[in-house]
């Protein structure tokens, strides 16, 4: 059987950039971590692997995460320290300090990163040299598929290398990228690696973009937001139409449709699917 690959964005509820808008900067109380042990268990049943892109201040508020995500097998790895988007202006002047504070908080554990919204582009490919340099080994930032948010449509839909002058073709650089699952939808290519899309398809859409790329030995690189798994805590904001379509439509189906597919095929943390 083919493994896949399947990458939790750990976060909270006041982390999703559609939320972002609607929100006070001040801080505020974390309440998604409350479901780590759910999450830890659905993955121990179903004898699974991931990794656990965390969001780096939630480490701050509570460090034991990072030994319950290690003890149970899964893997930690960077999703910046409070979910702003890597081509955000001035960014890039804070991302070296960043990178440095989650190595601290994670004892150096953490090879790989996620950017929050998809947002590695033309305009933020400086962050691939900045993994270099310190010591990471892959991303998983890239979606090839266009959608009004993000998405590189030219992009290699299997693994490869990555560099900052060629981020969607292979490239003989030390970054390996692995891009999130996508399929033909009515003629057009759309994302089918989770999130909104897991919860907005139909599940044989998914299923079968699976398949196919197992048909053709690529694995699928899947994602799922840690809110997703636990709407019980994730709080309703008032939004506009749009943005509360997308992010709280069949927010109570993501976990049953994850759990079908995690018994359906086979998922494994990024770490392990290297080795």
């Amino acid at each position: 059987m083919n493994k896949n690959l399947l990458g939790i964005d750990f976060e909270d509820w006041f982390h999703p950039e559609l939320v972002q808008k609607y929100i006070s900067k001040e801080n505020h109380e974390p309440k998604i971590i409350n479901g780590i042990e759910k999450i830890l268990e659905l993955l121990r049943k179903k004898e699974s692997n991931a990794t656990f892109f965390v969001v780096g201040e939630l480490l701050e508020f509570k460090p034991e995460l990072f030994d319950i995500i290690l003890e149970n097998g899964h893997e930690i790895a960077f999703h910046t320290m409070k979910h702003d988007r890597i081509d955000s202006l001035n960014f890039q002047n804070i991302f070296e300090t960043e990178i440095r504070k989650f190595h601290s908080l994670t004892n150096g554990k953490s090879r790989g990163f996620r950017a929050p919204s998809f947002s590695l582009n033309q305009k933020s490919s400086w962050l691939i040299d900045v993994l270099e340099n310190n010591n990471y080994t892959y991303d998983s930032s890239i979606v090839p598929a266009k959608t009004s948010l993000y998405g590189m449509p030219d992009a290699e839909i299997k693994p490869y290398t990555i560099t900052s002058n060629s981020l969607e073709k292979n490239s003989n650089g030390k970054i390996t990228e692995f891009p999130i699952l996508v399929t033909k939808f009515l003629g057009k290519t759309i994302p089918a690696g989770g999130g909104f899309y897991l919860r907005t398809l139909p599940m044989k859409i998914i299923t079968n973009a699976i398949k196919n790329y197992e048909k053709k030995n690529i694995p699928s690189t899947f994602y799922i937001h840690s809110w997703e798994l636990t709407p019980e805590f994730m709080p309703k904001i008032k939004m506009s139409k749009k943005d509360d379509f997308i992010t709280y439509h069949n927010l109570g189906k993501a976990f049953d449709k994850m759990d079908s597919l995690l018994d359906e095929f086979e998922f494994t943390s990024f770490e392990n699917f290297s080795k």
